[in-house]
């Protein structure tokens, strides 16, 4: 694996800018071409006040939900409970590659929690994490089908995860929440 690079498109919104905004509003349309994709989004929190907004989404299209939120909200209490994948990440543990909601193990996905919330079939909950916090979610899924996360896939997610680390910390910090 260590002969593998990121495809350019994403190399280069990777590394011609440092502004927040501009990286993530690129990236997540990118990122859903190179994976194929449905829909991504990037939740972002501050994980001090456990605040958190879903501040970007793309959608290959309409028929998908949008999940962006106008405005940063208090994580429920229950959110760890509620959803296993959500609790892995405040664990900081490593991203999880779901190839399918429908037959994962419950105590890896809370499949009536997915169906009712995302509606999502096979995701990547990709975890941003800094410090032993955690600071977001990448989340690249599909609709229709199950699917299987290639090695190449992994690697992407992994890179792509690793470099958007230091954006997602400094936009968190900069909302002033």
């Amino acid at each position: 694996m260590t002969d593998q690079a990121l495809p350019a498109v994403l190399e280069k919104i990777l590394v011609s800018d440092s502004e927040p905004d501009t990286v993530f509003s690129a990236l997540l349309p990118a990122l859903c071409e190179v994976l194929q994709c449905d829909r991504c989004f990037l939740y972002l929190r501050d994980p001090q006040t456990n605040i958190g907004k879903i501040a970007y989404c793309w959608l290959r299209s309409p028929q998908y939900p949008d999940e962006t939120d106008a405005e940063w909200l208090k994580e429920p209490e229950s959110l760890p409970q509620e959803d296993p994948l959500f609790a892995a990440a405040l664990g900081t543990q490593a991203s999880i590659f779901v190839e399918d909601v429908e037959t994962a193990n419950p105590d890896v996905v809370n499949l009536a929690f997915e169906q009712k919330r995302f509606g999502h079939r096979a995701l990547v909950h990709a975890h941003i994490c800094q410090d032993g916090m955690l600071w977001g979610i990448l989340q690249p899924c599909v609709f229709d089908q199950p699917r299987v996360w290639s090695e190449f896939d992994r690697f992407v997610m992994t890179q792509v995860t690793e470099k958007i680390t230091p954006l997602a910390v400094a936009y968190v910090k900069a909302a002033e929440i």
